[in-house]
């Protein structure tokens, strides 16, 4: 695929992958991507996922011909990206090999060499000429790994922005873009918002057009709209105005509260209002729908002196992944203890500017006349 005259794609979908990274599902598979650069002196980006190396190196083989690569340019060391450094060296063995420091040190982790003959250590503000591109190398520490490295081209004004602006989905699917971004971002990348703050700080100092992420397909057209995004989730502001409710349920009672309560915010003209089951519904879209919406609804049951499994999980997703600025109601449920709602502040004690909601809703088994009146009171709150 040609990005431009001189930048040529040359990273693979993979459909046969169920879970990313172990543990996100990914239905429309991955792609990993690699791009190379034909100038004076011919460079790759990044390598590719290990069970991709060999259809990798075809396709560069394929693009340049009898001329070998000068350059590898390895921004992020994470081994989706970074599988196939050993064996492109073996085939290309001249090839100058650019990170920075920390890279070269995973390097000697993850393949006991840190290929000291073909080094180029590179640090913030650092360049590299190719010809008439002019390589640009940019810290982007714990976006989303400490080595991490973005490059700008100034010649094709492209920012290679290794894993951020990054999505779920092979390049071979349709899908909306937003959507499997934000559960990407927020599920792997959104611990690191400052981090990522401070890349976008960075990349307004250039003039950019084209952003080649690692994971997703490339962006030319209204890159605004991906910026802006992006300075959204980083800074943790409320994306869409609604209510997300969480819930989880044992027989039945607390998800007849939590259906009533959406129904009723839904009657007093709430934007929009989302519901999981967080015990059937996909756990990182749940965490994605968290940080989406302005007010989160935590309704679940006491359970051995805590709180229901999966919502205990669920509130452990948010605050490792620092919940912030958002309004919290509770509703908890209890035969013979009511602690949930207790529990359930308790571990959200250490995030910052949540405002808990006055209104809770308290039933004791199923729902009553008292907490019916709860419930209608915290809709009107919410609204």
């Amino acid at each position: 695929m040609k990005i431009s005259d001189t930048i040529t794609y040359v990273g693979v979908n993979d459909h046969d992958i169920d879970l990313f990274e172990g543990q996100y599902k990914v239905e429309n598979g991955m792609a990993y991507n690699s791009y190379l650069i034909q100038d004076e002196k011919a460079t790759i980006m990044d390598t590719v996922d290990a069970r991709f190396v060999p259809i990798w190196l075809k396709q560069i083989k394929e693009c340049l011909g009898n001329k070998k690569p000068d350059y590898l340019i390895v921004q992020h060391m994470e081994p989706d990206h970074s599988a196939g450094i050993a064996a492109f060296l073996e085939v290309y063995p001249e090839t100058v090999v650019v990170a920075s420091a920390a890279a070269f040190t995973m390097m000697k982790q993850f393949f006991s060499a840190d290929f000291s003959a073909n080094q180029l250590i590179i640090k913030d503000g650092d360049t590299l000429s190719l010809g008439i591109h002019t390589l640009t190398f940019l810290a982007a520490p714990m976006v989303h790994w400490p080595e991490v490295m973005v490059t700008y081209d100034s010649y094709e004004k492209v920012l290679f922005s290794a894993d951020a602006f990054g999505k779920f989905g092979a390049l071979d699917v349709e899908e909306d873009w937003a959507c499997e971004a934000r559960r990407y971002y927020i599920g792997i990348v959104g611990k690191y918002g400052m981090q990522v703050q401070n890349l976008l700080k960075k990349a307004a100092t250039v003039d950019i057009q084209t952003i080649c992420p690692l994971h997703g397909p490339v962006l030319q057209d209204n890159l605004s709209y991906y910026l802006h995004l992006y300075q959204i989730w980083s800074s943790y502001e409320v994306e869409t105005e609604g209510v997300f409710i969480a819930y989880t349920s044992v027989y039945g009672h607390t998800k007849m509260a939590a259906e009533l309560l959406a129904k009723k915010l839904e009657e007093n003209g709430c934007p929009k209002v989302a519901i999981a089951d967080l015990a059937r519904d996909d756990m990182a879209e749940c965490v994605e729908d968290a940080f989406r919406y302005g007010k989160l609804v935590l309704a679940t049951t006491t359970y051995n002196a805590g709180i229901f499994p999966f919502m205990r999980e669920f509130i452990h997703e948010l605050t490792e992944r620092n919940y912030q600025n958002r309004t919290v109601a509770f509703i908890e449920n209890g035969s013979w203890a009511l602690t949930a709602a207790k529990s359930m502040k308790a571990m959200l004690e250490s995030c910052k500017n949540l405002t808990f909601a006055e209104n809770e809703v308290h039933i004791k088994s199923a729902l009553n006349d008292e907490s019916l009146a709860q419930l209608e009171a915290l809709s009107k709150e919410l609204c």
